[in-house]
């Protein structure tokens, strides 16, 4: 069966598995029957999904904030299930150090007040489309010494 290959590679949201099987022209009402099969025995969990891809992508500093819930509904998580998946996470987690750590991973060694203007716009700028606040960066930045 297609989408167990599929999802045996990967996971996929329900608006992915919806289009991928729509492109194989799979009629309405066997796309939908096949779509809560996979759903009841577990396969397909857009919750579970958006919970590992959130957490993965927080602690590799790959998005964070406004960044990750963009990208979390650019891979078809529904504003429900986003607002459900990062409101914990996000609250759980200090943001000034987060975006300490990110600067840290990225650029090493790198002193806020002893950096050229031009360094300081390519910091923020990197951090910024992290997805971080630029009041939270300048906040972590200036404190930082």
């Amino acid at each position: 069966m297609y989408t167990l290959r599929l999802l045996t590679g990967r996971d996929y949201t329900v608006s992915r598995i919806r289009q991928k099987l729509a492109a194989r022209e799979v009629a309405g009402q066997d796309l939908e029957a096949l779509i809560l099969r996979l759903q009841r025995e577990g396969w397909l969990d857009d919750k579970r999904y958006a919970e590992r891809f959130a957490e993965s992508a927080l602690s590799d500093g790959r998005f964070y904030g406004a960044r990750l819930r963009m990208e979390m509904r650019r891979r078809g998580f529904t504003p429900d299930v986003v607002d459900e998946t990062l409101a914990p996470l996000l609250a759980e987690s200090d943001e000034i150090s987060e975006v300490r750590s990110a600067a840290a991973r990225r650029y090493p060694g790198f002193s806020y007040s002893a950096a050229s203007d031009r360094d300081k716009r390519r910091v923020i700028g990197f951090l910024q489309r992290r997805g971080f606040g630029f009041s939270a960066i300048m906040r972590a930045l200036r404190t930082e010494e």
